[in-house]
């Protein structure tokens, strides 16, 4: 896996890295967190009591870009800040699902994952509220 966010974007294919969406740095990380999820979500299902958290991880992980994604592809304006809204929503969610699983990684990787979505999640507040008030 990765050693840094700079070599897991280095291997992010060409037609994603030319999309115009590629210039937000929040869906850059927001795609990154959805591949981490999915490497930790492997961890996750090694503990019964877990399973289910890793299907949730995964699918809150990816919800975040889906919906930045899914807006972007609307146009600007009040449209696109209600998806963001929802990117949001799913961010804080996956924020919860690492604190709930953190006994099954490092503190250094629930460190790590939790400040990334601290970086999501400032990113989000800020450009759907630019948006909303376009």
């Amino acid at each position: 896996m990765w050693q840094s966010f700079e070599a897991w974007e280095a291997q992010v294919h060409a037609l994603i890295r030319k999309s115009p969406l590629w210039g937000f740095q929040t869906y850059r990380k927001a795609l990154f967190l959805a591949d981490l999820a999915w490497f930790d979500a492997e961890k996750l299902v090694k503990f019964q009591q877990a399973r289910g958290m890793a299907s949730q991880l995964v699918d809150s992980a990816g919800s975040v870009s889906a919906n930045v994604e899914e807006g972007f592809g609307r146009g600007y304006g009040k449209d696109y800040a209600r998806f963001l809204r929802i990117a949001l929503g799913s961010a804080r969610e996956v924020q919860g699902w690492y604190y709930r699983g953190r006994h099954a990684f490092t503190p250094d990787v629930v460190d790590h994952r939790l400040k990334l979505i601290d970086e999501i999640i400032s990113g989000l507040v800020t450009t759907s509220e630019q948006q909303r008030n376009r």
